[in-house]
């Protein structure tokens, strides 16, 4: 069972009430061709919409449920221009996010327009302003990864230093915390099997999450994962680790059932305790993600989130291959995403150069 899938569905299905009945609508038209995952995240873009639309009286809609096609009809490519430039300075969203959010909306708008029908087989909606707006994907890679610099962890020896720093040195930074001792203490060598198996493979942190104790073979270094995007989503893909990653899981396992007591029917790989429950359940996306940002600030690069260390793996092992073992380690449809790695390591390259301190003899 594909358990992010099922707690994104879940969560979905909560969401939902929240929504016009148009919107609940477009989410069961779309769950035919999109993961639960990326409605998700549709609806809290179209949850931060309608809050603008309400709160700049372009709708007299007491609540986000009872905004009515009209409203979204009366809206104007000025209303729009307004919106986006509420995401830029109240959100303070990069160019891409921006980008991402209108093509949620232009989605949503698409389908009231030109799919949904009414008891008289009319559009649901009249008339589509977002149809007059251009979005683009930001998808050159040399763009990409000028804007991913600084952000990476950026050669085999900086993730070493993360990885030793995940380890044991956090300590030092909150020696003077009891608290925070303690719970370190308690789950530094799950942090550190978590951090070092997608740093040692590039497993998305999704896929990470949905791992088993059963899914780990340590003799083959593999890990069989939920592959994000694949053409059949309920079978499991074989993935390779480092030996790293093998040294940090073996210590892991080695404690998982005494620093977390479970019950027999808990199958998940990373265990954490919920505040005030004495069993241990599967760790979610979100602990996972906020886990590495609380190291990566710690370490000094706060921009450094757990989707970066796929990159830094990326980028270390794009320097030892091609971008076709690369594409297949990652799981990339297309090498086009993967071309990403080519710029990132030109970058990494010039960087290493350019710290050799040789002398030129006029």
């Amino acid at each position: 069972m594909n358990v992010i899938k099922s707690q994104d569905l879940r969560l979905l299905e909560q969401r939902l009430p929240l929504f016009p009945w148009y919107v609940e609508q477009y989410i069961e038209h779309k769950l035919v061709d999109l993961s639960p995952s990326t409605l998700l995240e549709y609806t809290r873009d179209f949850e931060t919409f309608f809050n603008w639309m309400m709160h700049e009286g372009l709708t007299s809609a007491p609540s986000i449920n009872q905004i009515e096609l009209i409203d979204l009809e009366r809206l104007t490519i000025s209303n729009i221009d307004n919106y986006k430039l509420h995401l830029q300075i109240r959100h303070q969203n990069s160019v891409a996010t921006r980008e991402r959010k209108l093509a949620s909306l232009k989605s949503l708008f698409h389908y009231l327009s030109q799919i949904a029908e009414d008891e008289d087989h009319y559009p649901l909606l009249k008339r589509n302003v977002m149809a007059k707006l251009k979005t683009r994907r930001i998808t050159d890679p040399k763009l990409m990864a000028n804007r991913l610099q600084g952000k990476i962890l950026e050669d085999d020896a900086e993730i070493q230093r993360f990885i030793d720093f995940v380890t044991r040195d956090y300590r030092k930074v909150i020696a003077d915390n009891p608290q925070a001792l303690h719970y370190y203490e308690r789950n530094r060598i799950r942090d550190t099997a978590i951090v070092s198996l997608i740093l040692a493979s590039g497993i998305r942190v999704s896929e990470a999450v949905n791992l088993d104790v059963d899914d780990i073979d340590l003799t083959k270094k593999i890990a069989h994962i939920y592959r994000k995007g694949s053409h059949d989503p309920d079978m499991k893909q074989s993935v390779y680790f480092a030996e790293s990653g093998k040294e940090a899981l073996q210590h892991y396992l080695e404690i998982r059932s005494i620093r977390y007591p479970h019950s027999r029917h808990e199958k998940a790989l990373f265990l954490a305790i919920p505040r005030g429950s004495s069993q241990a359940k599967r760790m979610s996306k979100r602990a996972i993600q906020q886990m590495v940002t609380k190291y990566a600030q710690a370490f000094g690069k706060p921009m450094l989130s757990v989707h970066k260390l796929r990159h830094s793996f990326a980028t270390s092992y794009y320097l030892k291959n091609d971008i076709y073992k690369t594409q297949r380690q990652l799981g990339h449809a297309s090498t086009d995403t993967t071309e990403l790695y080519a710029q990132l390591t030109d970058k990494t390259m010039e960087k290493a150069i350019n710290r050799l301190n040789i002398k030129v003899i006029q």
